[in-house]
């Protein structure tokens, strides 16, 4: 009945520090954590099992396309989570979310 959750949803393999703004898209495999600005698009490599959590202080301005996705910070496009999304409290999202299953906290 319930499931494990995937083990890429605790790994970080590549880390967007609080202080680092990024112009382009960013494409990945493995865990990815924002901290800073990305502007442009954040998407999965193709063929890579893959999960993106955005911090509080995270900003990405474009679309977002991964598997799995935590958002505790905001995004300015579309998110697309084929498995699963987390908004956190502080999440903030102008744009569209397509999700297989969605996990919300209040506020």
């Amino acid at each position: 009945m319930f499931k494990r959750r995937d083990k890429t949803t605790a790994r970080i393999d590549t880390l967007i520090g609080r202080s680092a703004s990024i112009q382009g898209d960013v494409e990945f495999s493995g865990g990815l954590h924002i901290d800073g600005r990305v502007a442009g698009n954040v998407r999965v490599a193709p063929g890579g099992a893959a999960a993106l959590s955005i911090s509080e202080h995270g900003v990405v301005e474009g679309s977002v396309e991964a598997p799995q996705v935590v958002l505790n910070g905001t995004v300015k496009g579309d998110i697309v989570a084929a498995e699963r999304v987390v908004l956190g409290a502080k999440a903030r999202v102008l744009g569209d979310v397509r999700y297989g299953v969605i996990e919300m906290a209040l506020g």
